[in-house]
């Protein structure tokens, strides 16, 4: 079964909506219309009853009682029937013509009709003693009773039962009408509706369908689409979120192009050295000698050593680097890597200065991660310091925070290479010499060991003329 689109179940969202609502006005409009024209023509009885209390009282007085009612009940009827002549319309003349002595019309009355006998049923005359003279309803029955008055005097009381459900055909005729009419209009209703609602909904779901059509293209790998936004509600929301994953998406992708570019730049040449100098060998331009071997030996010393910093660093990403935290004091773990890096410094003629408190820094962290922290930049200060310079280590501790500064001295790096010296496989341009610089890993891998411990670590201008690393570490609680 082929599923409908979005357009579509919105468009049905929306007129089942609109069926429900003018099918409630239609049903709340068929109560209203029964209970209201009942109560109609409930009101115009009464005032009917007013007129027929006032034939009575002068009945009563013409016949000098209520003997008249007993000797002909049918006087009832006849007073009922002159009281709705008196509302109706005037017969037409081919009746009056017709009309002869004895005959009803000759006194006004019209003839007893059903609707007069239904109401003659409803209706009860009382004395003026309360006790029954006309009427099979049970007086128990009625509420309010209308005093019969002759002269002033009260004769009696006249009581009407109020109708429960209309009997009349006209009165029937006229409500089918008026319902028939209210169907009619809700069937219009709906029909405006869908008209309405199909254009309302490709409208809400054109958005949709545009980011649809470029989550398609990004998928397939189009990094560079965007979706227009035109509004600031939730669809335009979504249209910015896409447009920031389409934007981190490419700069990803360029960065993974490049990361795979640099690698491959890294390995050819140690492989090129390697196979040149092997291939020299087997065709004895070269003697196998310790010197050649020792060559080999360092090209792939470095491959190894790439190798090594391209594991560390994809399992610093994913997390998944053993880190053991405890609290243990920073200043010795970073006394001991100055102490193993001052070797390398004297071959360079670089002076080392440290500033280092004398009472234990104390911070929630893994040893063997922050020796290497600091063992790489350490390293990456002796390999980017002309010899001659140096290198000043501080820590300096803070209300909840510690921070180690490592200073060195020139060359320096401009303020646009600073904010790259993270980046993976990133050298700025003067450094590119692989006799002393690395891949470019280190500092990747020290920003992954500083933000597994919850720390922050920057790169500013060094008051020495270099590059001034500044390392933010919690303190124990």
């Amino acid at each position: 079964m082929k599923k409908l689109n979005v357009t579509y179940r919105v468009f049905l969202a929306i007129l089942a909506a609109n069926a429900i609502i003018v099918l409630c006005m239609f049903l709340i409009m068929q109560w209203s219309i029964d209970r209201g024209f009942l109560s109609y023509v409930n009101q115009l009885e009464q005032s009917r009853m007013e007129r027929l209390a006032a034939k009575l009282g002068k009945a009563n007085g013409v016949s000098g009682g209520w003997g008249f009612i007993q000797k002909s009940p049918g006087s009832v009827s006849q007073l009922i029937g002159e009281t709705i002549a008196e509302i109706a319309p005037p017969p037409p003349p081919a009746a009056t013509s017709e009309s002869r002595p004895g005959h009803p019309h000759q006194s006004g009355a019209l003839p007893p009709t059903r609707h007069y006998y239904r109401l003659e049923r409803r209706v009860v005359v009382l004395d003026a003693q309360r006790s029954p003279v006309f009427g099979i309803s049970n007086p128990a029955d009625i509420e309010i009773f209308k005093p019969i008055t002759d002269k002033g005097k009260v004769v009696g009381y006249l009581g009407l039962i109020p109708s429960k459900f209309l009997s009349d055909i006209h009165q029937l005729k006229f409500v089918k009408d008026q319902k028939s009419v209210f169907a009619l209009i809700a069937l219009l209703m709906l029909l405006v509706a869908a008209a309405i609602s199909f254009p309302l909904a490709r409208l809400l779901v054109r958005p949709l369908k545009k980011l649809a059509a470029a989550t398609g293209h990004l998928s397939s790998g189009q990094y560079d689409i965007r979706v227009p936004v035109d509004s600031d509600d939730e669809f335009g929301h979504l249209s910015r979120d896409f447009n920031a994953l389409a934007l981190s998406l490419n700069k990803n992708e360029q960065a993974r192009r490049q990361f795979v570019a640099d690698i491959s730049h890294e390995l050819r040449t140690p492989l090129a050295i390697l196979g040149g100098e092997i291939e020299a060998i087997q065709d004895g331009l070269q003697d196998l000698s310790l010197e050649s071997i020792s060559s080999l030996q360092v090209e792939v010393f470095r491959i190894n050593r790439l190798v090594d910093d391209l594991y560390q660093l994809a399992l610093s990403d994913v997390g998944a680097l053993a880190y053991r935290k405890s609290d243990v004091s920073l200043a010795d773990i970073l006394k001991e890597a100055i102490n193993r890096a001052r070797p390398k410094l004297a071959e360079r003629s670089i002076t080392l200065s440290d500033h280092l408190p004398q009472d234990p820094v104390f911070v929630f962290a893994d040893a063997e991660r922050l020796a290497q922290l600091f063992d790489n930049l350490l390293n990456n200060s002796l390999k980017y310091t002309d010899p001659g310079g140096e290198i000043d280590v501080a820590i300096e501790s803070g209300v909840g925070w510690v921070t180690v500064d490592i200073k060195d001295s020139a060359p320096g790096v401009t303020e646009s290479d600073r904010g790259k010296l993270f980046d993976r496989l990133y050298r700025v341009e003067c450094s590119r010499n692989r006799a002393s610089g690395g891949a470019g890993l280190g500092l990747a891998i020290c920003r992954n060991i500083v933000e597994a411990h919850e720390g922050a670590i920057e790169a500013l201008p060094s008051p020495l003329g270099g590059i001034w690393m500044r390392i933010t570490l919690p303190l124990t609680a």
